[in-house]
């Protein structure tokens, strides 16, 4: 039987980049064959298979930023690249890769599969800007292509607000491996031994100024409570925002910023944890707040798409509605005193990574999903 062959088009970074690896280092590559197209600049790193295996790519011009020009030449080169592989289907992943690979299939007839990993629309800091950029997700909705959704409030949005119908709208929950070693840092531990931790870089969408005003709560009942911040390097828009705001409320000595380290760090940072914290405004399904429930941590966080679809309230952690600075606030503080809490909480967390978000036993459900939605060759 001849492989199905899956093109994935992309602009590899962040969260977007993690998804797309973790799916190619567990597909069946017996009876499935990848290809990727994505960035000029946005990953020097090799894409390889579950046995090691480098992967084929190609590089066309795609990024974050609306650009008329570049968007053209990559709508064009992809197009080129699609006739020559003849993919059975094609995956896009995030907003851009979903337009590129829209326009190119109204040519080719080509089934795309949609991951926004979080609308671009919800980006939208004024109401000008996200009624266009929902207005572009409108204009795509296509019987030829269909969303494949990160997390349940990722499918809720593309059929309410969107438009799909509900057959077009499909579930494939970002998922991780578990996580069974924790290396040793590759880096000098310049914090305490007690902290709280998160991963998020300073922009709209991850909200650290709110993150900072509950530091600053927080410490009014915990005088010597301390934040390791995470991935603050690559493309943090409010960087300088953040660090100003750090210096007004004199919160120096309560936090550290991580511009970057390994996944592996990560680990062990979050693992070493009191509990994870984000106050991000929207997310498609943060892996970061996945790997917190494979390392069985508490979560405090805003009641947020991506992020509900991971912590229920009260059951591994809290959930705050309205980004209210008290609630969140006293919630990490609930957590540190009460060493019961923390571990129900932990114990849930692991419990329900286990039975939702393991890729070892969701990755057969993207293969059907794959198989279902193929146009097969004659």
């Amino acid at each position: 039987m001849n492989k199905i062959k899956v093109v994935h088009i992309l602009n590899s970074v962040g969260g977007v980049d993690v998804s797309l690896r973790i799916i190619l280092k567990n597909i069946d590559n017996q009876n499935f064959e990848n290809v990727v197209i994505h960035g000029l600049e946005d990953t020097n790193t090799e894409f390889k298979d579950k046995d090691g295996k480098i992967i084929k790519e190609y590089k066309i011009p795609i990024q974050r930023n609306i650009s008329p020009l570049k968007d053209s030449s990559s709508i064009s080169k992809a197009i080129k690249i699609l006739r020559k592989e003849k993919p059975d289907i094609i995956h896009a992943h995030s907003a851009k890769g979903g337009i590129i690979a829209k326009i190119a299939t109204t040519f080719l007839k080509i089934p795309v599969l949609h991951t926004p990993q979080a609308y671009s629309f919800m980006s939208g800091q004024s109401k000008i800007k996200k009624t266009i950029f929902l207005s572009i997700e409108k204009m795509f909705v296509g019987p030829n292509n269909k969303i494949l959704a990160s997390s349940t409030s990722e499918q809720n949005r593309a059929i309410n607000e969107v438009g799909y119908p509900i057959e077009q709208a499909l579930l494939f929950n970002n998922s991780i491996k578990p996580i069974s070693t924790i290396q040793s840092l590759s880096i000098d531990k310049t914090w305490p031994d007690n902290y709280i931790c998160s991963v998020g870089r300073p922009s709209y969408q991850k909200n650290i100024e709110l993150m900072l005003d509950v530091l600053n709560k927080i410490r009014k009942s915990i005088s010597d409570i301390h934040l390791v911040l995470m991935g603050v390097g690559f493309h943090s828009p409010n960087l300088e925002t953040v660090k100003k705001k750090i210096r007004v409320l004199n919160l120096e000595s309560n936090i550290t910023l991580l511009e970057w380290t390994t996944r592996e760090d990560i680990f062990n940072i979050i693992k070493k944890s009191q509990l994870y914290l984000t106050t991000a405004r929207y997310e498609g399904l943060p892996y970061a707040v996945i790997e917190s429930l494979a390392l069985s941590k508490p979560i405090v966080a805003t009641d947020a798409d991506g992020n509900r679809d991971l912590v229920i309230d009260n059951f591994n952690g809290r959930l705050i509605f309205n980004e209210d600075v008290k609630e969140l606030s006293q919630s990490v503080v609930g957590i540190i005193n009460s060493e019961e809490q923390k571990q129900m909480f932990s114990i849930n967390s692991l419990k329900m990574f286990n039975e939702n978000f393991n890729i070892i036993n969701n990755i057969g459900n993207l293969e059907n999903i794959y198989r279902n939605n193929v146009k097969l060759k004659k």
